[in-house]
């Protein structure tokens, strides 16, 4: 996938990831980006995450995004800071930029030591090119396949996106590494305007196992080189570029077998609908249920109730795969049809309030004996 006008990416191996597979990424602004910045509420948040929010606060342009994986470099301590902004240095170096015009970025095993010797090694082996596959393919850790995701505005803009993800993913900004690229023009002011709405509800819409990262973050860096677009299509085209991304995450989870989407209308609030749809992605019993090909309503009902939002379950309807199967009350079907119904990739959870008129969406994958193995030798 060709990037937008005004960005290069390129990556190559460090030694980081056991796997040796690429772990060094970089995107390189051909001109000062624009650009907006959301990341993890952790409150153990990494030192990229800490420097990140510095920089975003003190409103400059950038021109490089270096981003490890294999490594979080969190939970280090002052070696963990002091090696951030050794990362954010040599990539200044390397691509003849201020390090205040350098974001980083880390993501993999918390509480090692970040190998600053290993990136100060590889990255003049980085040669960026017009490509996001490169990029996209290095962030990866957990992740089976590579996310990316394109839109095109009216006038030929573009906006492109990449994101990793797949396991410690849970809403509460950011849930994963997300990076949207554009070559229009959208002034700094509106980017730090838009871009938390799209996250809200999108990658704050997924959940894959109830753990919020320490590394996460989201951006968007606009390169302002194909022209103007107008603001509202704009952010049409953001947003779906985002919501395939973060579809696309919630399907790669760890152990997945398939994807639920919940929807749910007719709330009270955005933000009900959006705690709404959240809690039945989140909820361990769905999941699992799901995985089993079990239409138990009784825990999307249940998932719904201590989500926070507003309703009276005597006019609350849930379908599920367009089955009917409780409004107000239980309603009668053939649960081995529902069975086969759900035997499938997707499934699809409505859930109607009646209380409103606003509705959300998320996204989070069954639960499975593969995520637990997995992740009951993660680290050995």
């Amino acid at each position: 996938m060709k990037l937008p006008e005004g960005f290069l990416a390129g990556a190559t191996r460090a030694g980081i990831k056991p796997s040796g597979n690429p772990d060094l990424a970089v995107l390189l602004g051909q001109v000062p980006l624009d650009w907006a910045f959301v990341a993890t509420k952790n409150r153990a948040a990494a030192p990229c995450v800490l420097r990140g929010r510095q920089l975003f606060a003190a409103g400059g342009r950038l021109r490089v995004l270096v981003v490890n994986a294999g490594n979080a470099n969190a939970g280090t301590g002052e070696r963990g800071v002091a090696d951030d902004l050794r990362m954010a240095e040599l990539a200044a170096e390397r691509f003849g930029v201020a390090p205040e015009e350098v974001l980083t970025a880390s993501t993999g095993v918390i509480g090692v030591p970040l190998p600053v010797e290993k990136i100060a090694a590889a990255l003049p082996l980085i040669q960026p090119g017009p490509l996001a596959e490169p990029f996209a393919e290095a962030i990866l850790t957990t992740d089976t396949r590579v996310k990316m995701a394109e839109a095109t505005l009216p006038g030929g803009a573009r906006v492109v996106g990449v994101a990793k993800g797949a396991g410690m993913i849970h809403p509460n900004m950011a849930t994963m590494f997300a990076f949207l690229f554009t070559d229009a023009v959208v002034p700094a002011e509106e980017l730090r305007r838009g871009w938390p709405g799209v996250v809200a509800r999108t990658f704050n819409q997924i959940s894959v196992d109830g753990d919020t990262s320490t590394n996460d973050m989201a951006a968007i860096f606009a390169s302002g080189l194909k022209g103007r677009v107008g603001l509202e299509v704009f952010w049409e085209a953001v947003y779906a570029v985002a919501r395939d991304l973060a579809r696309e995450i919630a399907a790669d989870g760890e152990g997945a077998t398939k994807l639920i989407e919940a929807r749910v209308i007719h709330a009270a609030s955005e933000e009900d609908a959006r705690r709404a749809a959240r809690a039945i992605v989140a909820s361990l019993l769905v999941k699992t249920a799901l995985h089993g090909n079990d239409p138990n309503w009784g825990r999307v009902l249940a998932a719904v109730g201590y989500s926070g939002a507003a309703f009276d379950p005597l006019r609350v309807r849930i379908e599920i795969e367009d089955i009917p199967m409780y409004d107000g009350a239980p309603l009668p079907f053939d649960r081995e049809a529902a069975r086969r119904a759900l035997d499938k990739l997707e499934v699809r959870i409505l859930v109607d309030l009646r209380t409103g008129e606003f509705e959300a969406e998320a996204w989070g994958p069954d639960l499975s004996p593969e995520y637990v193995r997995f992740n009951a030798e993660y680290t050995t």
